[in-house]
């Protein structure tokens, strides 16, 4: 059944969906509250305030795996808080499953949406938002059912697509096997199970922390972390680095190097294996020379090699004669047509993302600019840069003034304000008491771009 029949049967459907009941906080002024089920299982939830003014934000959610899949309307309660005083309606489902969960995350917020319609009537403005993957998801509503939405907005999203995601995960990873760990069988890709990928992170994990402790370890972690695009600066609660205090920002990368390994390379990669069929990412026909050379932190690199005594040209020899890894066509065919883009914008989009992304690097905006571009589609797209570490660790003050800008390109028809100095003036409006810390920036290239318009060779 495609997407579009599903969300046509789940719309169908929706007479047989269960709505709790709602509270009467439409008659006390404050906002009405109602939790249902879809006829895909997942849950939704809406929050409409007493005035609505007549704008719903449909939330898709970020990542989630194991059992607890709660439904989610608003990234945070404090946004929350703001948009409902503002009157804002809010609304978003849990999506059916968890993990790389696309194809049941797509339908269900259009369901979501239709099941909004039903109960409050037409919005006169519909705006899909979503965070991390979240951001996937809500660009995926963008391009294949812009009949739907009026516009978009992306924070932190996973807006380079599934096969440029899962191909710049692997690039880390098979660094660290390769220069820490070879000889060893730790399996990369094709994980039947997650007890396979938990020994496979737990072994690359204790070869990591081994490597720490030597100067030649850590320069190569640095290196994995370059492969990725790590930043120095990635969690809000790390003292910010000098520009040339490399040990500072390779102790950084080190942990969050760690925190790929635990999840994302692997338990992660595993489930989304199963739902695509097979291996989904590949890495033969890559020169790791040339990638690190377009990395955002290979000076670093280059610093901590030096210190070290270790010829970085041998090590990345060593990555470029190794045995490579290929794709499933099948797998990468499924990837693609599910959760990559063509860039064919026809509704506007804000992107926003901070500068000190470890989980999506901020370089994934560029992939999502040069598809678009190719596109044909640039004038519909406006990105925009918050200087803070961490993984979408916005304010409320920077998400409502992303969201209020993007609603003048709605209702002027032209992007007014985009710039960093009017989009702190606005967050400050918004919200004097949390921090506004938009920043001009552009990041550096994407290093495995892929997008459906220009698929990457090497397969």
């Amino acid at each position: 059944m495609t997407t579009g029949t599903r969300t046509a049967f789940a719309a169908a459907l929706l007479l047989a969906a269960t709505a709790l009941p709602t509270s009467t906080a439409a008659a006390t002024g404050e906002p009405t509250h109602l939790n249902g089920r879809l006829p895909s299982g997942a849950t939704y939830m809406m929050d409409v305030p007493a005035q609505w003014n007549g704008t719903v934000l449909l939330f898709s959610h970020g990542y989630t795996s194991g059992p607890a899949n709660p439904a989610q309307d608003a990234p945070d309660d404090a946004t929350k808080a703001l948009l409902l005083q503002r009157g804002y309606a809010l609304i978003g489902s849990s999506y059916a499953t968890t993990g790389w969960a696309v194809t049941d995350a797509v339908p269900d917020q259009l369901a979501t949406l239709t099941a909004f319609t039903e109960r409050f009537g037409t919005a006169s403005r519909t705006i899909a938002w979503g965070q991390s993957y979240g951001g996937l998801v809500t660009t995926a509503i963008a391009e294949r059912h812009p009949e739907r939405i009026d516009g978009s907005l992306s924070l932190c999203g996973l807006v380079h697509g599934g096969v440029a995601n899962w191909n710049s995960t692997l690039d880390p990873v098979f660094a660290l096997k390769t220069l820490l760990a070879p000889g060893t069988d730790i399996p990369l890709v094709n994980l039947p199970d997650q007890r396979t990928a938990a020994a496979a992170a737990n072994t690359l994990t204790a070869a990591v922390e081994t490597a720490q402790a030597t100067p030649a370890g850590r320069a190569r972690i640095a290196l994995a972390a370059a492969l990725h695009n790590i930043p120095g600066w990635n969690q809000p609660t790390q003292p910010r680095p000098a520009a040339t205090d490399w040990d500072a920002q390779q102790a950084h990368q080190y942990e969050a190097v760690k925190g790929l390994v635990k999840l994302p390379a692997f338990s992660w990669r595993q489930e989304a294996e199963t739902r695509a069929g097979g291996n989904m990412s590949w890495n033969t026909g890559v020169d790791y020379a040339k990638l690190l050379g377009q990395s955002s932190v290979a000076k670093e690199v280059t610093e901590l090699y030096k210190e070290a005594g270790l010829s970085l040209k041998a090590d990345l020899a060593t990555l470029n004669r190794a045995p490579r890894v290929s794709a499933d066509p099948d797998a990468v065919a499924w990837m693609a047509s599910t959760s990559s883009f063509t860039g064919e914008l026809t509704k506007p989009q804000l992107a926003v993302h901070t500068t000190g992304d470890a989980l999506i690097p901020v370089q994934a905006e560029s992939a999502l600019k040069r598809a678009v571009t190719a596109a044909g589609s640039a004038s519909r797209l406006r990105q925009a840069y918050t200087d803070n570490a961490g993984h979408c660790t916005f304010s409320p003050a920077e998400q409502v003034a992303a969201l209020h800008t993007l609603e003048d390109r709605l209702a002027t028809g032209r992007w007014e304000g985009t710039d960093a100095a009017s989009l702190n003036s606005r967050a400050t409006q918004a919200d004097p008491t949390t921090p506004t810390r938009y920043v001009h920036y552009r990041p550096t290239p994407y290093l495995r771009p892929f997008d459906l318009a220009h698929p990457a060779d090497g397969r």
